[in-house]
This record gives structure tokens, C-alpha cells and sequence, in this order.
């Protein structure tokens, strides 16, 4: 019962956050956008959502993409979506300077589902492509903008966007990667659809006990075990905050100054004699993990600004309507009229782009 109440008030709270955006009036289709990391989605989606259709295949990665991003715009009111996924060798770059980059990463189903294996893919990864692509066809049905360029990740793709394309917009960058939190300022916010959790500058404060602006440096020190990149050891939360306080600071307190920091102290402290001798895998993990300067050639530059500056689609229900029933996702999303009109709200957006 008090964590029924719990989550009421939780949920209260939201609300209570994000009222004073959603309610902002739109005079422009780029006012408020909703940037989606679209592989961190549908992986999510893929491993966790048990969604079937009638012929027994599992489809919960189609399915939990589309409900997630559609509940996303009903809640935060997006005046635009645009869905970034990883282009070709998207990871190329960052190869290059950690070859270990994503190596051990595997995505696979973590629920027992009432699947018919008889029909359905005998293979995750298979499964996994066949959704994808089918995915793919269902967005562009819906009025939402797709970006993906060879040679870049969607992190830095996403990056770009809110922080050189769009600079006037309020943008709010979907995803459950914490590196993304060291974008939020006053324009960019992190929505984080596993937590229904809208990250401004003061609940990434409240939850981390670090300001945004040294996110970053916080991030380079405790590492990411999703993408195979080693921290520095001992350096937790608790640690830093407690033999580093300058990181609490609301001021920047860069890799840069941390390492200065360590160098010129004659502490014996084990985790700043620790960082000391780490200094390699600090200046290695900034170059893999910031995201505020990302280094982006002119000619992917171009073909980004191509396709977000480019004719927004509109929404063509009846086509995915069609695709739909042929899927025979009737048990995955209910009342598919109702559930649609929230595009319907995007598709009236596009009006706004001038």
C-alpha cells in the first residue's frame, strides 16, 4: 500500500515539474523537441517488453519502441520528435582510440515469454533485425523526423543537434544514458522513460549530489560497464564527493582540474593516489564520453542539418493502419484509433516550421 502511495506521489511530482514547459505555447515546430536515442529505446524494448503477436512471434521490441516514444510526446508535449539511431560504423571513432569500445556488449531477452519457437526466430539477433527493420517502416508513417548518418553514434548526433543545430530550442534528449546528463543546462533537459524521470539541472543535483556541468567528470571517473569502458578504481559517488568536494561545486571542475587537483596534493588518500596513477584512463575516457564539443566532420554536419531542416513527414494513418493489422499487434497496443491521436497532435506542428 505505501509504495502504491509512493509512486502516486512520485508521479504527482512529474507533473507538478514538467507543467511549466508542457504548458509554454508553441509558435514555432522547433520550440520544444523531443530528441530520442532510438537503439538505447528499442534494446530497452527488446529485452523487456513481453508483447506477442497472433501468430505467437515475439514483437515487443516494435511495440515497446512505439509506446514508449508515443507516451513520452502525450506526457512532455513535444512541438517536434526527431529518433536517432547510430549510423553505419557508428562506433568507428571510438574504436579507434579504445578498441575494447562496446566489445562485450549483448542484448538478449531477459523475460520468459509464452512464445510459439516453432515459428518465431530461433536467433535474438535475428529477431532483433527483423524488428528493426519493421520498425523503421512503422516510424515513417508517423510525423517524426529519422536521422542517421554513417560514421556517428546517436550520442554525438544528439549532441550536435541540441547544442549547435538547435540552439534556441528547448530540448529534451531521450535516454537511460547518464552521459547525457552533462548536457542539461537551462535549455536541455534528460528524459529518462525507465524512471519517468524529466532531469533538469536541479534534480540531476538532487539524485548525484554533483552539478551537471561536472557530470562528466564524474562519468570519466566511474566509467561505463555498458559500453566496456573501465573506471578509475574506488571512484564512486559517495568517494568522490567526499575526498573531492570541488566536484560538488557549481562552477566547472573539469578533467583537466581534477588531475591537477591530485597532483598537487600530498594526500595518502587511496582513491586520489589512485587517480593519480590513471591519468591515461582519464584523458582516454574524456575523449570517449564528452559530449559538449563533439568532433563531427563538415560533411556529416551537412547531411545531420539535411534531415532535421528538411520537410517534416506527415502522419499517414491508413498505411499504418494497414501495417498494423498485417502485423497483428492488436494485442500489444489497444485501440489503435485512440492511441494514434497523439501523432495526430505532432502532425498539426508542421504548419509551424517558418
Amino acid at each position: 500500500m505505501n509504495s502504491k502511495v509512493d509512486l502516486n506521489e512520485k508521479f504527482i511530482s512529474f507533473l507538478e515539474q514538467t507543467k511549466d514547459d508542457t504548458h509554454k505555447s508553441v509558435t514555432h515546430l522547433n520550440d520544444r523537441v523531443l530528441i530520442v536515442d532510438g537503439l538505447n529505446t528499442f534494446i530497452r524494448s527488446f529485452a523487456v517488453n513481453p508483447s506477442i503477436n497472433d501468430d505467437g512471434l515475439h514483437v515487443g521490441g516494435l511495440v515497446g519502441f512505439l509506446k514508449s516514444v508515443r507516451y513520452s510526446c502525450d506526457i512532455l508535449k513535444p512541438s517536434r520528435c526527431i529518433i536517432v539511431f547510430d549510423g553505419k560504423n557508428g562506433s568507428g571513432r571510438r574504436q579507434k582510440i579504445y578498441p575494447e569500445y562496446k566489445a562485450t556488449r549483448k542484448v538478449k531477452r531477459r523475460l520468459n515469454r509464452n512464445v510459439d519457437w516453432g515459428t518465431a526466430p530461433q536467433d535474438e539477433q535475428q529477431s532483433m533485425k527483423q524488428q528493426m527493420g519493421r520498425l523503421i517502416e512503422y516510424l515513417e508513417q508517423l510525423p517524426l523526423t529519422l536521422v542517421s548518418v554513417d560514421g556517428i553514434e546517436a550520442d554525438d548526433t544528439m549532441a550536435y543537434i541540441s547544442q549547435q543545430l538547435l540552439p534556441e530550442s528547448d530540448c529534451i534528449l531521450m535516454s537511460t544514458d547518464k552521459d547525457f546528463l552533462q548536457l542539461v543546462d537551462d535549455r536541455v533537459k534528460v528524459w529518462s522513460p525507465t524512471k519517468k524521470k524529466l532531469y533538469n539541472k536541479q534534480a540531476v543535483l538532487e539524485e548525484f549530489g554533483i552539478p551537471s556541468r561536472n557530470m562528466l567528470t564524474y562519468r570519466i571517473l566511474d566509467g561505463d560497464k555498458s559500453d566496456n569502458i573501465n573506471g578509475v578504481q574506488g571512484a564512486g559517488l559517495k568517494s568522490l564527493i567526499k575526498y573531492i568536494p570541488e566536484i560538488t561545486e557549481d562552477k566547472d571542475f573539469t578533467a583537466m582540474d581534477l588531475l591537477n587537483f591530485v597532483n598537487n596534493s600530498d594526500s595518502k588518500i587511496k582513491l586520489l593516489e589512485n587517480i593519480k596513477k590513471s591519468s591515461n584512463i582519464i584523458k582516454r575516457n574524456y575523449l570517449l564520453m564528452q559530449l559538449n564539443k563533439v568532433d563531427i566532420p563538415n560533411h556529416t554536419k551537412m547531411k545531420i542539418q539535411g534531415a532535421v531542416n528538411g520537410k517534416l513527414p506527415q502522419l499517414v494513418k491508413y498505411k499504418f493502419q494497414t501495417m498494423f493489422l498485417k502485423d497483428k499487434l492488436q494485442s500489444g497496443i489497444k485501440n489503435l484509433d485512440s492511441w494514434i491521436m497523439e501523432f495526430t497532435r505532432l502532425d498539426r506542428f508542421r504548419g509551424l516550421n517558418g
